[in-house]
């Protein structure tokens, strides 16, 4: 599903998301690997599967680290790629506006 949230971008014409990246703290401590990621504007776009009820807990305290350390998250699921463009429109929005911050 990961590989078919990438494509979603692509076909959306967003630039190429780097894949399986390693995150860190400021101080250099691993935090997480991103599905996708856009180094640019910090953000990671995450697919979360069925497995992720079973999982809410770490992944809520591995969200807060990274968004302690300056990251920007969007996460999808299997039923947001049913609808056609919404995630990469979601996904072009929110780089707009961190692209806009950032300059």
């Amino acid at each position: 599903m990961e590989t078919r949230l990438r494509m979603e971008l692509i076909k959306g014409r967003l630039p190429k998301p780097e894949v399986q990246v390693d995150l860190h703290d400021h101080a250099g401590r691993f935090l997480a690997r991103a599905d996708l990621y856009y180094g640019d504007v910090r953000l990671l776009i995450e697919f979360d599967g069925q497995h992720h009820t079973e999982r809410l807990v770490p992944d809520l305290r591995r969200q807060n680290g990274l968004l302690n350390a300056g990251y920007h998250i969007l996460r999808f699921t299997a039923a947001d790629l049913k609808t056609h463009g919404a995630v990469a429109s979601q996904v072009r929005k929110t780089r707009s506006a961190l692209l806009r911050k950032a300059g």
